[in-house]
């Protein structure tokens, strides 16, 4: 029975703290109960803030990545601006050798071939019969120059022979008064 009133002064002192601190419990367990439902709220705050945070974390990653593609069309706009100045240097350098390919085929064209054939077969022609001209001209001038000289020397021989027939004729009278002198 020991133990049946060990027991009974154990409930008692149970029932007398029980009612010396029931105040306290309660107070204690309404205050658990306060901080559980602070706690939930604060949970849910921290539930909805890690919500907002990750979704702002994946519109800065957007927001990063639209930067990022921002940076990188700049940057290839600069170089297409860059490559599009090379390309109208290079025009411009193609232009003026156009020009000068236009202006020699220009001086060339001027040259016509099938002209140039042409007036070269006239020309040869041409040519061709100068030079026979000329060598006809040149045999004629030869015998010319043959007869000439031919001419020349018969007339020598006659004015030597005027001048032989002349002084006979000069001589001739003088040796007829001689011979009527002596006649005479």
């Amino acid at each position: 029975m020991l133990t049946a009133n060990k027991l009974e002064a154990i409930m008692e002192l149970e029932s007398n703290l029980r009612d010396q601190y029931q105040e306290q419990l309660d107070t204690k367990t309404a205050e658990i109960d306060r901080l559980s439902a602070r706690e939930s709220e604060l949970q849910a705050a921290i539930d909805k803030q890690l919500e907002t945070i990750t979704e702002l974390t994946s519109k800065a990653t957007d927001s990063q990545k639209a930067e990022q593609r921002a940076r990188e069309l700049h940057n290839r706009s600069e170089r297409l601006v860059a490559e599009i100045a090379e390309l109208k240097q290079r025009i411009k350098s193609l232009q003026k050798d156009l020009a000068a390919v236009r202006e020699e085929n220009k001086t060339l064209t001027q040259f016509d071939p099938v002209r140039m054939k042409k007036n070269l077969d006239a020309s040869k022609k041409k040519l061709a019969d100068k030079t026979s001209a000329a060598d006809l001209l040149q045999k004629t001038l030869s015998e010319t120059k043959k007869e000439n000289a031919e001419l020349q020397r018969k007339v020598a021989e006659l004015e030597a022979k005027v001048a032989e027939s002349e002084a006979e004729a000069t001589d001739a009278p003088e040796s007829e008064a001689k011979e009527e002198s002596a006649a005479a």
